[in-house]
C-alpha cells in the first residue's frame, strides 16, 4: 500500500470557491487536484493500491480511497468538484469522526500530526519528500509506505518539527526541485520499478 500525505497551506475550508478559478480564488487548488491525480490515476485505470491524503491548513484531512473513489477523472475540474463536496461537508464533522462526501473520499477534522499518527498506527513507513534527503533508490522495499509533500510553498517550521517527531527518513527524486504532482508521479515509478532496477513492462 501506498500513501501520500500533502500538504495544503491556502486550499479552501469551505465550499465557497469558483471552479473556474482554481490558481486564483481557490488558494491554488489546481495543484492540489492534479496531486489527487497524479497520485491515484494511471493510464486507463487507477491505482487502487494508494490512498492520497489533503491536509488542509492543518484543520481538515481528505483521504482518496484509490480502491473506493468514483467519478474521478485527469481533469482539474472535476477533481475540485470531488474536494467542495468533501469540505462542504465539514460543518456535519464532530471530532475526529469521519464522513464520507461521495464514494472513496473521506473528511474529517485532524491535521497533520494526527493523520501521520494515523498511518504508524497502522504500519506504514513513514518518509518525507525532500530534495536533501537519501535517494529513493536507497529506499528498503516495505508492503506500506507513506510519503510527506508540501504543495506550492515550503513547509514552515512547525510543520518540520512535527514531520521530524514522526520520522527521521528524508527521501530525495534528485537534485532538482519538482512541483508535488511531479514528485508523486516520480516516487510511483521508483516503487513500480524496484528503485529504477525493472523495466520488464508486464514480464517478470
Amino acid at each position: 500500500m501506498r500513501e501520500f500525505v500533502l500538504v495544503a497551506h491556502d486550499a479552501p475550508l469551505t465550499p465557497e470557491f469558483s471552479l473556474d478559478d482554481l490558481p486564483g480564488a481557490a488558494g491554488r487548488l489546481d495543484v492540489i487536484c492534479r496531486s489527487i491525480t497524479a497520485g491515484l490515476l494511471r493510464s486507463h485505470g487507477i491505482r487502487r493500491d494508494t490512498v492520497v491524503w489533503v491536509v488542509v491548513q492543518d484543520q481538515l484531512a481528505i483521504r482518496f480511497i484509490g480502491e473506493d473513489i468514483r467519478r474521478l477523472n485527469p481533469d482539474e475540474r472535476s477533481t475540485a468538484a470531488l474536494y467542495r463536496k468533501a469540505v462542504d461537508r465539514a460543518g456535519d464533522l464532530v471530532g475526529h469522526r469521519e464522513i464520507e462526501s461521495s464514494p472513496g473520499v473521506y473528511i474529517t477534522r485532524r491535521g497533520l500530526s494526527d493523520v501521520l499518527d494515523e498511518i504508524e498506527d497502522r504500519g506504514g513507513s513513514l518518509n518525507l519528500l525532500a530534495e536533501d534527503g537519501e535517494p529513493i533508490t536507497t529506499l528498503e522495499p516495505r508492503t506500506h509506505v507513506a510519503f510527506v509533500l508540501s504543495d506550492h510553498r515550503d513547509f514552515a517550521a512547525p510543520e518540520h518539527d512535527t514531520i521530524a517527531r514522526h520520522t527521521p527518513n528524508c527521501v530525495s527524486l534528485g537534485p532538482v526541485a519538482l512541483h508535488a504532482d511531479q514528485a508523486i508521479v516520480v516516487t510511483h515509478n521508483a516503487i513500480d520499478t524496484d528503485g529504477y532496477q525493472r523495466y520488464a513492462c508486464g514480464r517478470p
